[in-house]
């Protein structure tokens, strides 16, 4: 595990990923592998409730380990009300996430919520 050079980086992509959560399971949102040699800062999250009708939860954890580890919250069963988007973090409070550390998501309603995590890519 090397975590890049910040100072003198290669390299730093802006990159976006989103998903609509299909289930209630927890669901891997980013994922920085082990040996990647990559530092991602995330820089926003946001959800948004595409239901018309009904709130739903979120819930979003840090997870000590690209697979398995600890989670630790960064938001926990959140309510999100029909048609409407909330921002969960923004890049003032943004964080890095290191090689081997992985972000999921799981929402209280099947299909309900859409998640959208943008970061830069460091290498």
């Amino acid at each position: 595990m090397t975590a890049p050079n910040l100072l003198n980086p290669s390299s730093i992509v802006g990159k976006t990923t989103y998903l609509t959560l299909a289930d209630t399971n927890e669901t891997d949102l980013l994922v920085n592998a082990s040996g990647s040699d990559t530092a991602m800062r995330v820089t926003n999250l946001m959800v948004a409730n595409i239901d018309g009708s009904g709130a739903a939860d979120i819930s979003a954890n840090l997870y000590t380990a690209a697979s398995g580890g600890t989670g630790y919250a960064i938001a926990s069963t959140v309510s999100v009300p029909a048609d409407s988007t909330m921002v969960i973090l923004t890049r003032e409070n943004g964080f890095w996430l290191e090689e081997d550390r992985r972000i999921t998501v799981q929402a209280s309603a099947s299909g309900d919520l859409s998640v959208i995590c943008s970061y830069e890519e460091v290498t």
